[in-house]
């Protein structure tokens, strides 16, 4: 498991490190861009948070296993999320 931290001090997000590797590319890819943006997180007890991305938050990806086949298909999915009006929502992996 990984942990995307967000903040100062930060708040910790547990996520698989698969989808936390889909997920960075997305926020990495937005903000160098200057693009700020909502990400929504579910939560294990049924709950879920929002988050506001922007670059002068202060984010850090911590990966328990490194994560090298990246899903394309998954990428587009996150990127069309992420430019709605809605924002980011983490979507299960289509199949690739």
């Amino acid at each position: 498991m990984g942990h995307l931290h967000y903040g100062s001090p930060p708040s910790s997000y547990e996520l698989p490190d698969r989808t936390l590797a889909h997920v960075e590319y997305v926020v990495v890819a937005k903000l160098r861009r200057n693009e700020s943006f909502a990400l929504t997180i579910d939560q294990p007890d049924g709950s879920r948070e929002r988050i506001w991305l922007s670059s002068a938050a202060t984010l850090r990806f911590q990966f328990g296993q490194v994560v090298t086949d990246i899903n394309r298909a998954w990428l587009e999915e996150l990127i069309d999320s992420a430019n709605s009006a809605n924002g980011m929502r983490i979507s299960p992996e289509p199949a690739a």
